[in-house]
């Protein structure tokens, strides 16, 4: 098979799971909730609007990749029983210490692609089709004489390695573009892209993050339309880490262009900066979304 026809196959995989009948649903990252339990940060997330949950699994375990089956289906049950959906992992790889992606140890890089496929097992063991988030600058930036060129090859090897057990687990990485200042390895949409064809998996796509736009040239609704086929999750925040709506990023034209491309899957609130406290901001963020919907020309 071409590569061509190849790109254009894996491109479509994620199209099936896009309808105009299905209506956008908002999710919020678990580590907005520091300081109160799982099962607390669940019902706050309820609480304040969100129908699902993204989660940090450092907030579950020092060690998440070795929880036991039974506390996997403590977890389960308790976004079950707060009326939620698990969404996937992000910022998967913070715990335990010692994990890098790239690197010239091709003892801990093996290593580090063997967690994350134990990862893969845990996502899947929460919920159905999850996402896992591939962010984690500090585990996969280019550092002590690795050269970005050489980072990006060694996440496609590992991408391609990973990718048998996550199509078999019916998980997606999405390989995730990071702004310049976190990360010195793939920083826009386009080269996110470059390396989702390159591994050529449906188990393999990227995300739409509006933190993470700093070094792309289009608006953001030519990103979305542009790069649409790809895009399997949304994460929005301001440039600076604040809730959506604390500053000034461009909220209504993002939904607006999600609107009018039948984007259906998982939208989730990620932010940075929790004061005065995780549920107020929460609450606000959710607010000012229904306000964003209501301006782009729909919501709920």
């Amino acid at each position: 098979m071409s590569q061509s026809r190849r790109e254009l196959l894996v491109a479509a995989a994620a199209w099936p799971l896009r309808g105009a009948s299905k209506p956008v649903r908002y999710a919020i990252c678990s580590e907005t909730f520091a300081g109160a339990s799982f099962a607390e940060a669940c019902h706050a997330a309820r609480r304040t609007g969100y129908e699902g949950i993204e989660i940090d699994p450092a907030q579950l375990s020092d060690n998440p990749a070795m929880l036991p089956p039974e506390r996997r289906r403590e977890i389960r049950d308790m976004m079950r029983e707060a009326g939620l959906e698990h969404v996937g992992l992000h910022s998967f790889l913070r715990v335990p210490g010692g994990m890098h992606l790239t690197t010239a140890d091709a003892a801990v890089r093996t290593r580090s692609w063997e967690y994350f496929r134990r990862l893969v097992d845990l996502a899947a063991d929460f919920g159905n089709r999850p996402v896992m988030v591939l962010g984690s600058a500090k585990q996969r930036m280019a550092a002590d004489g690795v050269t970005p060129q050489e980072a990006v090859s060694r996440l496609v090897d590992g991408l391609r390695g990973l990718a048998p057990t996550a199509e078999a687990r019916g998980v997606r990485v999405l390989m995730e573009p990071l702004a310049p200042q976190l990360c010195n390895v793939v920083t826009t949409l386009a080269r996110a892209v470059d390396i989702v064809r390159a591994v050529a998996s449906p188990a393999v796509r990227t995300i739409f993050d509006t933190h993470n736009t700093a070094a792309e040239k289009e608006p953001p609704s030519q990103l979305i339309r542009g790069y649409l086929p790809y895009i399997e999750h949304v994460h929005l925040n301001e440039m600076d880490g604040r809730r959506p709506g604390a500053g000034n990023y461009p909220f209504s034209e993002v939904l607006r262009a999600l609107k009018e491309v039948n984007y259906s899957n998982w939208i989730s609130v990620e932010v940075f900066d929790f004061k005065p406290d995780g549920e107020t901001v929460a609450r606000q963020a959710r607010e000012f979304l229904r306000r964003a919907e209501q301006a782009a020309g729909g919501g709920r």
